[in-house]
């Protein structure tokens, strides 16, 4: 994070002295009313108010609707727009050269569940430091709306053709193949999408967000289960969520038994406030189950579904230097003459 700069008089600024200006973008070009331009909204929120430098930021995706957004937020990062599906291996060769980037991967249903799907099972697994954010509206919106991989068996398309085969649920292969913080939200839900979005940015590791994003032009109609209408009437929150960053984390005031408290790797709290059920984020079976449970009855099981604050991500994993390796000089990582020949004796 940058050094807090002296604050412009009259101008709201953030705990590091910026404005917002910084963490916009360019003016959208996607429809009016598209759930994605509400993703991006809170987006900028979050890193606005967490006062994360833009210029630590490092934006990828692929390719479609949902990969045209981060045009839309933190114009002052870098980005990437990566081919059809690839993002993952961007992302990783990106945040192995320098470990001090923030990496902000945006994808959709599409390019996550279906050219990606391979890219997708190996970045989980790997637990790579990434907040990965799926814009999700189970349905190509770049190529006139046919079904996704994460389309609900049962969903009829404008034209009347009904989808038969059974959805991928993004979250539920998340936690299984080893990411570290698995949840799902709505666009419309901008209290607990912001939530959400703050507290994977203080999480160390894969952080897995699969929004319900629904597409006003192909998906928002009667016969779709990711429409506006649809999701709002079946989208069962399983706590109520709200995030204490670490910079305002002096005294925590909660009631014992009804709160669960979470500590984040960068020391910010993540509060979990139970509502008609008892839910423990932090078992997996459960997550699972409760995935499967709410996913059978046709509903939409939302916020932190799966948390493992102190899992090794991928970094550490391979024990690299403290130094961002795209810094490191020629000498460090570069062998030796003497080196070389060594082992090409050895080999005589």
């Amino acid at each position: 994070m940058s050094t807090p700069t002296t604050p412009v008089p009259g101008k709201k600024t953030n705990r590091i002295g910026l404005e917002v200006v910084p963490y916009r973008g360019s003016k959208t070009t996607l429809c009016a009313g598209c759930g994605h331009n509400a993703i991006s909204e809170r987006l900028i929120d979050a890193f606005f108010e967490m006062g994360i430098d833009p210029a630590q930021v490092i934006k990828l995706s692929g390719i479609g609707c949902s990969s045209k957004s981060p045009a839309y937020f933190l114009g002052a990062s870098h980005g990437f727009n990566a081919v059809h599906g690839r993002m993952p291996s961007v992302a990783t060769g990106a945040v192995l050269g320098n470990r001090k980037l923030i990496a902000v991967g945006i994808s959709g249903d599409g390019d996550t569940g279906a050219i990606g799907i391979g890219q997708f099972v190996h970045l989980m697994r790997r637990n790579l430091p990434i907040l990965y954010v799926i814009e999700d509206n189970g349905c190509y919106g770049l190529t006139k709306g046919q079904f996704s991989p994460t389309a609900d068996v049962g969903s009829i398309l404008k034209n009347g053709v009904v989808n038969d085969l059974p959805p991928i649920d993004t979250c539920a292969l998340a936690i299984m193949l080893g990411a570290s913080f698995v949840a799902r939200s709505f666009s419309g839900d901008k209290q607990q999408l912001l939530s959400i979005l703050k507290a994977a940015l203080s999480h160390k590791g894969t952080c897995m967000i699969d929004v319900l994003s629904p597409c006003v032009t192909f998906n928002d109609h009667d016969g779709s289960t990711k429409s506006y209408s649809h999701v709002k009437d079946h989208e069962e929150p399983l706590t109520d969520i709200s995030f204490v960053p670490f910079f305002e984390d002096i005294a925590v005031d909660y009631d014992e038994g009804a709160t669960q408290s979470v500590r984040m790797h960068d020391g910010s709290t993540l509060l979990l406030h139970k509502l008609e059920h008892d839910y423990d984020p932090t078992d997996k079976i459960r997550a699972l189950s409760t995935l499967q449970e709410y996913g059978r009855r046709g509903e939409f099981a939302t916020g932190v579904i799966y948390v493992e604050p102190d899992q090794d991500h991928f970094i550490d994993r391979l024990n690299l230097v403290d130094e961002p390796l795209a810094t490191l000089p020629l000498e460090k990582v570069r062998p030796p003459r003497a080196a070389l020949d060594e082992i090409m004796d050895g080999l005589r």
